[in-house]
């Protein structure tokens, strides 16, 4: 009985856009903060750690939206291909310095950067996901 509630409700979270994109940023999230914390961890400076650390999750965001939450929005090849890529990557450059800017003026005021880091994820995964949902898989 409870198997034949949960399973609808299941397959209809996963035909929600958003459900399966904010899933993609957990799976971007975890390389992205992995990699900050680890180069925190070997000393680089906080906002070199938070750069790249989001950098790697752009790459890994775009192989979850593009064959896991966009997939009917994909263009197919060519040039349309080539410019979704480029807005997907312009809007993750937006994240970006989002990100470094929370990131470096939090730590240049003492603020904890770890704490600073979870400010910049809610602030980039709003307007990202805006971007994306509105301008680069329209």
């Amino acid at each position: 009985m409870m198997t034949a509630m949960v399973l609808p409700l299941f397959h209809r979270l996963r035909q929600m856009t958003l459900v399966r994109y904010i899933l993609a940023s957990v799976g971007a999230l975890a390389v992205d903060m992995g990699t900050f914390l680890a180069l925190s961890q070997l000393g680089a400076a906080a906002i070199l750690a938070s750069a790249l650390g989001y950098t790697l999750g752009i790459v890994t965001h775009w192989l979850l939206s593009s064959r896991h939450v966009f997939i009917d929005q994909i263009a197919a090849s060519g040039l349309a291909r080539t410019r979704q890529k480029a807005m997907f990557v312009v809007s993750a450059l937006i994240g970006l310095a989002l990100t470094t800017a929370i990131v470096g003026t939090a730590s240049a005021h003492g603020i904890d950067p770890r704490f600073a880091k979870l400010v910049a994820i809610a602030a980039s995964f709003t307007a990202t996901w805006l971007l994306r949902k509105k301008v680069v898989f329209r």
